[in-house]
């Protein structure tokens, strides 16, 4: 095997998958305390959950909701970046920014280990299903698609429903990041699980699992547990978080229904040996891909 000694080190990404209460300081609180833990044990970039300081709250259309809403800078950021200077950790936390007035985004914040605002990514696909209304309460993010440089490795952030697009992987990673953070909040309806449960689980990995391999990076997606909502009208978040290396195997993977917190070692020497063996970026026909802007071809 060639030698890959040029490659950045290997460093620690901690992800943090949790339940949410009713009571959003109490989720915040929760969320502090698992990056202390997360860093103790080696942890150097730290992810949470989608929408981690509350309920998913996009199961209903309730114009009352957006009071759950904050800037960014705002008290979360103030708080997450305390924990983050105080353990020198870089903390991927998403949020329900309120822009302006009637301006809203689902937002991933990410904080450098000084307790300093580095960046944002605003979420650039928005769905809109059953339990998911999520174009009620959230503008298509402008970012566009980007990668943020920490002390320990070149990340990336998408936002759950950007999971399902391999653009947005392919734009993020051609970038140059080693790791693709996924924050998510994503479960069963009651009525689905038994016939598609296991399915809609696997296809949720699969196509995760695709843009690991067709990018040659690490790809990691922080889901959270619980059951949020009525019996008839909820969601079974189903957990499941999980890392899978260039090469699309599972390296780490959660339970469906603990809190837990999985710390995971990125290898860009495995990233780039990969890449010298799958050398799908060089063999790209960028000359042949226009038609990828159009809404449809046929």
């Amino acid at each position: 095997m060639a030698s890959t000694s040029l490659a950045a080190p290997k460093f620690k990404i901690g992800l943090v998958q949790m339940s949410c209460s009713l009571d959003p300081q109490e989720n915040l609180d929760k969320a502090v305390a698992r990056v202390r833990e997360a860093a103790a044990l080696g942890a150097q970039i730290v992810c949470l959950q989608e929408l981690f300081r509350s309920q998913y709250f996009c199961r209903k259309e309730d114009a009352e909701l957006f009071d759950l809403a904050e800037p960014i800078p705002g008290p979360s950021t103030d708080t997450i970046g305390a924990v983050a200077k105080e353990c020198g950790v870089a903390v991927v936390a998403s949020l329900f920014e309120r822009r302006a007035p009637g301006l809203y985004h689902n937002t991933a914040a990410i904080i450098r280990p000084d307790g300093t605002l580095q960046g944002i990514y605003r979420k650039m696909h928005i769905p809109d299903d059953p339990l998911y209304y999520e174009k009620f309460y959230f503008t298509p993010g402008d970012t566009g698609f980007l990668n943020f440089d920490t002390p320990a490795g070149r990340i990336g952030v998408l936002v759950c429903w950007d999971q399902w697009y391999p653009e947005g992987a392919r734009l993020t990673a051609l970038q140059g990041a080693h790791v693709l953070f996924y924050p998510t909040a994503i479960g069963w309806h009651p009525h689905e699980k038994a016939q598609y449960g296991e399915a809609q689980l696997d296809a949720w990995r699969t196509i995760q699992r695709g843009h690991a391999i067709a990018n040659g990076v690490y790809v990691a997606a922080v889901n959270r547990v619980g059951f949020e909502g009525t019996p008839d009208s909820g969601l079974e978040f189903w957990g499941n978080s999980f890392v899978a290396d260039p090469f699309g195997r599972l390296i780490a993977q959660g339970s469906v229904d603990q809190e837990e917190i999985l710390i995971v070692e990125i290898d860009p020497a495995h990233q780039e040996e990969v890449r010298r063996n799958w050398p799908f970026f060089r063999d790209r026909r960028i000359d042949a891909y226009s038609g990828i802007t159009n809404r449809w071809l046929a």
